[in-house]
Order: structure tokens, then C-alpha cells, then sequence
């Protein structure tokens, strides 16, 4: 049970139920990341079957969802070079050779992307224990960079369609708190596990939705999403990751009377858990839902983006 009126107790009695603090020793940077190790990539691998391959990042283009907040907009895509100015002659390369060049200018979350572990603080503390303002300055992350995983994120992932099994049509009302007996029911219906090492992929539909109605509020709006009371699950289970198709991965109204992303400011510093948001699983899901699989190799690095706090990333499912 939530008491919606004080978030500040049940935020820090969840965190410290559920915090990761020096598990994996006091200089640790990776935190769950460490559940995906080289057994759980070869399981993984092993899912591939028929070799079809799934993108499950949306666009980056100018036609997103962002709308300012935080001065997140959408990307910006310039062209340097163009076959105009080969054509015009204007290139300067010898003997008829012309090419083109571009630049793009976003911010790292305006997209399908990762959390990294420097992105949320609690308290004043960031992952491990460490003072926010020592290991994240405007010269960047110094110690959690998403860098530091870029080699990691690839193994097992799992599909759970929360919006097929639960959701009418396919899908959840916005405000929908997907509670871990929600998540049970799914991982129960689509006859699958979850456990130590896995990349945990929630749908919830709202991408479908949006994309049929039009983006509207879907940056920060409402939205169903993992409700506060997941931490537990989020922490026993030991996955490696997860990762929805909303803006901001847990309910939004968030649950207390008072809150912004209560469930971040535990996952995040104290379970040490990436979180992705904004992708786009409908082809997949539709795949999943035909041929009842919905476990598959997951490979998701992100871009080595030195001290940054979260990157764009292209999720790639194969199955």
C-alpha cells in the first residue's frame, strides 16, 4: 500500500530495502550491468532461431515528441555537404568525385535511450553512495559515463506485453500503475522467466496510441508505466535492465500526492539499474505475440559518449 501523502518516507524506505550499495564494491560504476555477464550473453545468443531482427528505436528526427521541457527538443539534422554543391562544382575535389556530409545537433534523452547511471540523484547522493556533485559537473559524469557500459548491454531480452495481456486492445489507459502482480500475470501468460541478467522490455501500447492519435502530452504527460511499488521486483529479480515504451518508464500522474519519478530516484542511485525509455516494440511485440516467443538476443549499446548521463540508442531483437 502507498500513503500518497509522503513520498519522502516510502522513497527512503525503499531505497534502503533495496539498495546495491557496495555489492559490487566501492569503486563499482556498472551496478546492474554486472548481473549480464559472458554466460548470460551466450544465452542469449542461443535464442536466435529464425534470424529475423527487429529496430526498436523510433525516429530522430524533427517530427518527435518533445516539446522544451528541460530545453529538450527534437533533433536537429543539418546538412554540410550536399549533391548540389557537388553538382555546382563548388567541393573542390579533383576528378569528378562530389559527396555529402551531415551534422546533427539533440539532446542525448529526446529519443528512444538510456539512463545512465548519473542521470538521477537522491538526496544529493549518486549510484554507490557517491556525492552527486563530485562525480557530475558541467565537465560531465567522471566516474558513471554511459561509456563505461558501451561494451556491456547485449544478451537476454524478454518481452512482456503488459498492454495485450491486461489492456484493452492492446493497450493501457494513461495512468495505468503496472503493479509486479501485473508483471507476474504477463511473465505467467506468456510463459516465460525473468531473473539475473536479463533486459526486461515492458509494453505498455501508449507508443501505439500516440502514433495513431498524435503526440499530444506523450513527453511528460500521463502515462501508464511500472508503478512505485516495483522497486522490490526491480531489485529481487537482479535484472540487468529494463526498459519501456513511455516517456518516462514509471506512471505518470506519479502515485503520491507530491512526487516527480519517485521510482527513478531509487532504481537509479540506489538499485544502480539502467532504465530506457521511448522505444518502439510494436513490430516486435506483433512477432511475439504470433509465434507465442518472447524471449530473443538483445543487443542495445549505447553510443560511448564520454560522461554522459544517458545516450540515444538503436535496440536491436533478433529472434
Amino acid at each position: 500500500m502507498i500513503d500518497r501523502t509522503d513520498p519522502e518516507g516510502a522513497i527512503a524506505a525503499a531505497a534502503k530495502r533495496c539498495s546495491n550499495w557496495g555489492r559490487w564494491g566501492a569503486d563499482d560504476v556498472r551496478g546492474t550491468m554486472n548481473f549480464l555477464t559472458p554466460q548470460k550473453r551466450t544465452q542469449g545468443a542461443s535464442l536466435v532461431r529464425r534470424g529475423v531482427s527487429f529496430s526498436l528505436s523510433q525516429s530522430f528526427d524533427a517530427n518527435g515528441p518533445q516539446k522544451g521541457w528541460r530545453r529538450r527538443t527534437n533533433p536537429v539534422h543539418t546538412m554540410l555537404d550536399t549533391g548540389t554543391d557537388a553538382a555546382a562544382g563548388v567541393q573542390g575535389f579533383p576528378h569528378g568525385i562530389g559527396g555529402a556530409d551531415d551534422v546533427i545537433a539533440m539532446p542525448l534523452q529526446c529519443s528512444t535511450q538510456w539512463d545512465g547511471l548519473g542521470h538521477i540523484f537522491d538526496h544529493g547522493y549518486a549510484w554507490n553512495g557517491r556525492l552527486a556533485a563530485e562525480v557530475v559537473t558541467s565537465l560531465g559524469d567522471s566516474r558513471t559515463g554511459i561509456e563505461t557500459v558501451a561494451d556491456v548491454i547485449a544478451g537476454r531480452g524478454v518481452l512482456l506485453d503488459v498492454g495485450r495481456t491486461l489492456g484493452t486492445d492492446g493497450e493501457l489507459p494513461d495512468g495505468f500503475a503496472i503493479t509486479e502482480e501485473h508483471l507476474t500475470a504477463t511473465i505467467d501468460a506468456h510463459g516465460v522467466r525473468v531473473g539475473r541478467g536479463d533486459i526486461v522490455l515492458v509494453r505498455t501500447g501508449q507508443l501505439a496510441r500516440v502514433r495513431r492519435d498524435g503526440w499530444g502530452d506523450y513527453a511528460g504527460g500521463p502515462a501508464p508505466g511500472l508503478s512505485f511499488t516495483t522497486a522490490d521486483w526491480l531489485h529481487r529479480t537482479e535484472i540487468a535492465a529494463i526498459a519501456t515504451d513511455t516517456w518516462g518508464f514509471e506512471v505518470r500522474p506519479n502515485e503520491f500526492d507530491d512526487a516527480f519519478q519517485p521510482l527513478h530516484q531509487v532504481a537509479i542511485p540506489h538499485i544502480g539499474l539502467f532504465l530506457g525509455e521511448m522505444w518502439d516494440m510494436e513490430a516486435l511485440a506483433a512477432d511475439c505475440a504470433a509465434d507465442g516467443v518472447h524471449e530473443f538476443w538483445l543487443t542495445a549499446a549505447p553510443l560511448p559518449i564520454t560522461g554522459a548521463v544517458g545516450s540515444p540508442v538503436n535496440p536491436i531483437a533478433v529472434k
